[in-house]
């Protein structure tokens, strides 16, 4: 019995249209979504992180005073208000000085390289609570001499 090729098949493409992009000045570069989450969805969850290690919200409470300068009944108008991270930080009533000796790795992204001034400032945010889940003593995580 002999084998017999079958004819090859002939498919014709479709062509697509070009993608239409635009120019590069026109479209704006898409905002993290860290930076429209509202700080009161996030602040149970670092509550939450540090109290499973037998830490305290008063402590929580304590670093956001340090690093924002939040505190007391300004830091629960911010909660309540349901404020974005963005504004969180934008209306914060004075930054730490001492925030450039903030230091080390989070969400395996070193914080002091990290670029953009919002980014940062989660960050650093974000270290705090990690050094104080992990048991480090509050006067160190504050950076007191």
């Amino acid at each position: 019995m002999a084998k017999t090729k079958a004819p090859a098949r002939t498919t014709t493409a479709k062509k697509r249209p070009p993608k239409k992009t635009q120019p590069a000045s026109a479209a704006a570069p898409k905002k993290p979504r860290i930076f429209t989450i509202s700080f009161a969805s996030v602040y149970p969850l670092y509550v939450q992180k540090v109290e499973r290690k037998g830490r305290s919200q008063q402590e929580v409470d304590e670093i956001i005073a340090w690093l924002t300068g939040y505190s007391g009944a300004r830091l629960q108008r911010a909660i309540d208000s349901q404020v974005d991270f963005e504004t969180f930080f934008a209306r914060a009533p004075l930054m730490n000085p001492n925030v450039g000796l903030i230091t080390g790795v989070v969400c395996g992204v070193r914080v002091e390289d990290v670029a953009d001034p919002l980014m940062k400032k989660i960050r650093y945010l974000d270290k705090l609570i990690d050094e104080l889940a992990k048991g480090k003593k509050l006067a160190a995580i504050l950076r007191r001499q």
